[in-house]
């Protein structure tokens, strides 16, 4: 997934209705709400994921005099770079860290497991009393997919609710020999494109990936990059090892003849992310979570053309609901501030849009009341839109469409649920086997993924690897539960 200027995640999950856009001096609770913080300022810390921003400082400065005039509080942000931030995460929960807001998602710093650990605070009693005019703004499809056992520990990001893979192209290549990608869709269909560029342009890595890359099958993982899943036109609701399937063995043997044809880089299953292919514009396709419009906000990002089309249908899924979420820290010194800020965050297009595209007149212009533009001193703030609030209240790009938000409603509204959407795995009794195969998938996952190892020989040594760490036990674990919640859910 990239991670540039407009991205989304990792996915990525929100809005099936257009969010109210309160105007900036009449949304948020006021210093006098009952937070007992009295009449000095507070400074709430706040920890998030992306590269660290020259400007980041220099932004919160003017974001600190907008938030202590309207709820008597100042921001510290502290970005941790996107492979960091799992593992300094958990170090500073476990360190006691002074903390007030965290980052969260299915896929980065884990959500659910988290709030389990006791990471997070419980909010349904701060939402109430501190997050009104937020609840009347997010989805609820969030607040509720997002739950676990019955509580909300984290505010989900208001924005795209389906999660849908698509293959993205750099347009300048594809213009530059005429390629045709109107009847592109599976993993095999690339094969004649990413010949020619190739043949064509030895500078250029034809298929861009990380080592987080999986190639796409049609299952819903019960947690993300282990092999554990459920088919999503399932009947009987098994839950499956995704490497013993047919569609993942001729996947990775696709990918392996990839490897082997010098389409995909020979460091890909090392690579920490694909930043330096897409801002130096040498690569000629990828895959990339996609939203409404996401074209357009890729290309303004990169400053080059790109275009992309469907790699897989649009599903709801836990990871998309929980794609992009801020909780308030369990060790927080104000977490009735902390609430504050966050019904304002969601609520308040004047602060949404200086966190996510810095200060007006320094790193963007705006070019009528609802489009901006990005000026050169954009490049020292360049933030992951997706992960700091309600993208709804967003200004829009260049060439972005006045109905940009209808058309991100009908997005949500026409996603399919997973069949295991809201389906929560504890993976409590089985904590050691879980460790175990953590460390298994260590050793084979990414090199098997990016078809850096030949599938024919490893693949049968990592599904034993796997069963030898106990991943049966797991999978019997979680398939309990899983029929638990069938019955408990009338699916």
């Amino acid at each position: 997934m990239s991670k540039g200027k407009k991205r989304f995640s990792f996915m990525l999950a929100t809005l099936m209705a257009v969010a109210l856009v309160l105007s900036a001096c009449g949304s948020s609770s006021s210093s006098e709400g009952g937070s007992g913080d009295g009449d000095q300022p507070v400074e709430l810390i706040w920890y998030t994921i992306g590269t660290p921003q020259k400007d980041v400082d220099r932004v919160m400065e003017e974001v600190s005099k907008y938030t202590k005039e309207k709820i008597n509080a100042t921001i510290k942000m502290k970005m941790v770079d996107w492979g960091d931030y799992p593992q300094k995460m958990q170090v500073n929960v476990a360190s006691g860290e002074p903390m007030d807001i965290i980052f969260t998602a299915a896929g980065g710093f884990d959500y659910v497991q988290n709030a389990r650990k006791g990471a997070f605070l419980e909010l349904d009693d701060l939402l109430d009393q501190y997050g009104k005019e937020l609840k009347d703004t997010i989805d609820p499809a969030f607040l509720s997919g997002s739950k676990v056992d019955g509580h909300n520990y984290a505010i989900p990001a208001n924005k795209e609710l389906p999660q849908q893979e698509v293959w993205r192209f750099n347009k300048n290549l594809l213009d530059k020999y005429k390629l045709d990608i109107s009847s592109v869709r599976s993993l095999d269909s690339l094969e004649p494109l990413l010949q020619k560029i190739k043949a064509s342009e030895p500078g250029v890595t034809p298929f861009g990936m990380d080592k987080n890359y999986v190639p796409y099958v049609p299952y819903d993982y019960v947690i993300q990059g282990l092999p554990m899943a459920v088919k999503l036109d399932t009947k009987d609701f098994k839950i499956v090892n995704i490497l013993e399937t047919p569609e993942m063995k001729e996947a990775l043997t696709t990918m392996h003849k990839y490897y082997k044809a010098g389409y995909v880089s020979p460091e890909a299953a090392t690579t920490g992310s694909t930043n330096d292919l897409t801002t130096s514009g040498n690569w000629f396709l990828d895959r990339a979570q996609t939203q409404p419009l996401a074209d357009n906000l890729w290309s303004a990002s990169y400053g080059y053309p790109v275009v992309s089309t469907p790699a897989s249908d649009a599903i709801i899924t836990n990871t998309s609901v929980q794609g992009s979420m801020m909780a308030i820290s369990a060790n927080s010194e104000h977490p009735e501030k902390a609430m504050e800020f966050l019904n304002l965050l969601n609520t308040d297009a004047t602060l949404r849009n200086m966190v996510d595209s810095g200060i007006e007149g320094v790193h963007y212009k705006k070019t009528d009341d609802n489009h901006i533009e990005n000026l050169p001193e954009a490049k020292n703030y360049d933030m992951p839109s997706y992960s700091l609030g309600n993208n709804m209240l967003l200004y829009l790009n260049q060439n972005d469409p006045d109905n940009k938000w209808d058309e991100f409603k009908k997005f949500n509204a026409d996603g399919q649920n997973s069949p295991i959407l809201s389906f929560n795995f504890d993976s409590t009794k089985v904590s050691t086997e879980m460790a175990a195969v953590q460390n298994v998938k260590e050793q084979f996952w990414s090199a098997l993924m990016t078809g850096t190892l030949d599938p024919e020989t490893n693949l049968p040594k990592a599904i034993e690897k796997f069963k030898q760490a106990g991943l049966d036990k797991v999978m019997a674990e979680a398939q309990t539960q899983l029929d638990a919640w069938k019955t408990e859910n009338a699916k």
